[in-house]
């Protein structure tokens, strides 16, 4: 929704593209924003130019005020809206992709900690040591190879993980019957588990708590059945798993009819150590069940890209509109990145990170030249170009060699 009313001399996708363009650059800076495509190529084939025979071109058409104004015209929550809404109307029917197993994580967006400047930052302490910022919750669709950050919400970093993700998950528009949703300990919740069970048709996978009665009666009866077969993972040679069936009535916190649970332990016999990982999916067998649990990592991947390589907590102003515009512009730009890495001509770039594409990357292919004339332009293979000055007459000539004076 464009929300400039009557200002809209530039078009509103121009500026979200530029944007967007500018953090796949790891150009941080909304003053970068205006130069983030350059090439001539890709400006004609978006079919974009300016023209402004009145305008003071050394200020430049689009300001670094332009982009704040714009952005202070929106809603907090409708930026990320705008990030959640364009993955399902956009990006998954027009590209026809369709995760059926998704992973959800919360991960902490931090900024400086002396800087009380940042807006909506709140101080938390973990472990003993202290962090100020924000709270990141996304959850993450898998793709044949690689995978997609389908929906975010963001908040305060005080807030609990599950709190934080409740309604996004239990509301979203994502997860179908027959999905597989990955949580981790953050997320154990008897509600939620039953409530995307009965009211989704979808299927969690969490590990337990060792302070958990399920998590005690799942070792004790693997114990006593003592049917125990190697860990399907071949790095994991210390570790035997077994499966545990019907163990929901072990894990009771609401009223009501909860839905059945299996799991399968895990013995560390190295460190004498056991693991529970449940299911509502009744089907899976101990391999299956450890196996999809063993996706999660991915997500974690996925916020150490964004940090270290596309610098998601790199704020160039401590305003939280602009630090909310930045991340979802940062997120579409690894999206971006992901779904191509995930198409037939990205392939050869699976497993690399974005700096290490762009340190070797050489662009293909003959010089442009672009030549104006008020507010008429072309653009023309170099080689053609000559063409052209070689079948001109002298005085034509003489005004053409200033442009190849410049290639």
């Amino acid at each position: 929704m464009d929300k400039r009313a009557s200002n809209a001399s530039i078009p509103l996708d121009l500026l979200l593209t530029l944007s967007i363009v500018a953090k796949m650059k790891i150009k941080l800076s909304t003053t970068d924003i205006p130069f983030a495509i350059t090439d001539s190529e890709t400006l004609s084939e978006l079919g974009w130019n300016m023209y402004a025979s009145d305008e003071d071109l050394e200020k430049g058409f689009l300001t670094e005020g332009v982009i704040r104004n714009l952005v202070d015209k929106y809603e907090e929550s409708e930026l990320i809206d705008y990030y959640n809404k364009y993955i399902r109307e956009n990006i998954i029917p027009v590209l026809e992709i369709r995760p059926t197993i998704h992973i959800l994580d919360c991960s902490k967006v931090t900024v400086n900690l002396d800087n009380e400047n940042y807006e909506e930052s709140e101080v938390i302490n973990i472990n003993g040591k202290v962090y100020r910022g924000y709270k990141l919750g996304t959850l993450r669709g898998l793709l044949d190879d690689g995978g997609i950050i389908e929906e975010v919400v963001f908040g305060s970093i005080k807030t609990h993980d599950l709190e934080l993700t409740r309604k996004m998950i239990l509301d979203s528009k994502i997860l179908k019957s027959g999905d597989i949703l990955i949580e981790d300990r953050g997320f154990i919740s008897r509600e939620s588990l039953n409530k995307l069970k009965k009211d989704k048709g979808v299927d969690v996978f969490i590990p337990a708590k060792s302070n958990m009665d399920i998590y005690k009666e799942a070792v004790s009866i693997a114990k006593l059945e003592n049917k125990w077969q190697a860990h399907p993972n071949k790095r994991r040679k210390t570790q035997k798993i077994q499966l545990v069936k019907s163990l929901g009535s072990f894990w009771i916190e609401e009223k009501g009819e909860n839905v059945e649970l299996n799991g399968c332990v895990v013995y560390d016999y190295s460190k004498e150590k056991y693991f529970v990982f449940l299911t509502t999916d009744l089907e899976k067998t101990a391999k299956e069940i450890i196996r999809t649990y063993e996706l999660r990592p991915e997500i974690e991947e996925d916020y150490r890209q964004i940090k270290d390589f596309w610098k998601i907590e790199d704020f160039k102003s401590t305003q939280y509109k602009m630090i909310i515009f930045h991340i979802v512009m940062t997120l579409i730009g690894y999206l971006y990145f992901q779904l191509f890495k995930n198409m037939e001509e990205g392939a050869k770039y699976s497993g690399k990170s974005l700096p290490i594409i762009m340190k070797n990357f050489r662009k293909k292919g003959s010089k442009k030249i672009i030549i104006y004339v008020g507010e008429y332009f072309g653009i023309f293979k170099f080689i053609d170009f000559l063409d052209i000055y070689s079948s001109c007459n002298e005085k034509i000539k003489l005004k053409l060699r200033k442009i190849l004076e410049l290639v």
